[in-house]
């Protein structure tokens, strides 16, 4: 205990690169590489060496100043990493120093080494690419949380999955093709749609030609589909109740299109499209509208952040999940990076190496 007391009052003083919001807006003035001190374990807590970290589209909504939870400017973020454990804190059992992990972490991950709660942090191979290492924490618990414990699927339900080509878009095919459901999956994209076809989705919706909306009450002959998977928000949930068969629900995990602009006006037009609704509405017809909000599980239910993690891994390990990797950056391309990201044309996990 005493070696790792001294060691820790050692890194107090060693500085780290870290990448930092100073202002709000496009990618081109947002950020600035700073020095700054080592994040220190507290107990229950590891200190992650970063070999890279991940970009999710909550970090585009954060360099634009419309993610409330984010911290203050200037401002570090970044939600998951993937590296080798530089010290554990007292009270951790389950990895030790050495370990190459993913991690999930409540900011901080835009850095050389990033702290985080051991609950949050799993073992991984030396043989997954940083991009699947760090899909896994993100995307992959995500999907799983949304799939598995916020609904149940069964054999023969109709899934729509939106931004299905996208990191949490493709953990929820993966799982509902495991499941037996039939899947419907959706992309703004023409050069996307290969890919889901690929993927063995049933039906692929290009959303630039063809009103999902339409074709699934289409396809289904009026009846409806049994859940929804929006990451995308806006219009996409009014239409999305509308198509629900009774019993229906819709995750709401994501509002991609509110981000489109930073226009105030756009946004509270982009708000209005969500629709307002009564409890009764819902009751009456028997559909479920559910949100997710995987930072506020982190912090509220870490337990339960945990039981994802451990799910995730052993579905990897069984074939059932197959992060997808996608495009890797540079620590020094970071705007770059978020631009990619930012343009929709992304596959699997975008991440940044150091």
């Amino acid at each position: 205990m005493a070696s790792i007391s001294c060691y820790i009052v050692a890194i107090k003083h060693i500085p780290m690169k870290a990448i930092y919001i100073v202002k709000h807006g496009s990618a081109d003035e947002a950020f600035e590489v700073r020095e700054t001190p080592k994040p220190v374990p507290k107990p229950g807590e590891v200190l992650v060496r970063v070999e890279a970290f991940g970009l999710n589209f909550a970090d585009v909504m954060a360099r634009k100043g419309m993610y409330k939870d984010a911290p203050p400017m200037p401002s570090l973020i970044g939600y998951d990493v993937c590296g080798k454990v530089e010290v554990v804190g007292s009270n951790v059992t389950d990895v030790a120093e050495g370990d190459r992990v993913t991690a999930m972490t409540r900011f901080g991950g835009y850095a050389e080494y990033a702290v985080t709660d051991a609950r949050a942090v799993t073992r991984i191979p030396d043989s997954f690419d940083p991009a699947v290492a760090t899909a896994l924490t993100t995307q992959y618990c995500t999907a799983y949380y949304c799939a598995a414990e916020m609904v149940n699927l069964f054999p023969g339900d109709k899934v729509v999955i939106h931004s299905a080509a996208g990191g949490v878009g493709t953990g929820l095919l993966q799982y509902a093709k495991h499941k037996g459901c039939e899947t419907f999956a959706t992309t703004g994209s023409e050069s996307k749609v290969g890919l889901l076809k690929q993927m063995g989705a049933d039906h692929v919706i290009n959303t630039a030609k063809v009103e999902f909306d339409e074709y699934i009450t289409d396809t289904t002959k009026g009846d409806g589909v049994d859940v929804i998977f929006d990451a995308v928000g806006a219009d996409f949930i009014r239409r999305g109740i509308k198509i629900l068969a009774p019993g229906g629900r819709i995750v709401c995990y994501g509002a991609a299109q509110m981000s489109d602009s930073n226009n105030v006006f756009f946004q509270l037009g982009k708000a209005i499209q969500f629709g307002i609704y009564h409890p009764a509405i819902f009751m009456m017809s028997s559909k479920s509208l559910l949100g997710v909000n995987m930072l506020k599980i982190a912090d509220g239910k870490p337990l339960v952040m945990k039981r994802c993690l451990e799910n995730v891994v052993r579905l990897v390990e069984e074939g059932i999940f197959e992060p997808q990797g996608g495009k890797i950056f540079k620590a020094s391309e970071i705007v770059e990076a978020h631009k990619f990201l930012e343009s929709r044309k992304s596959t699997g996990k975008v991440v940044c190496v150091w």
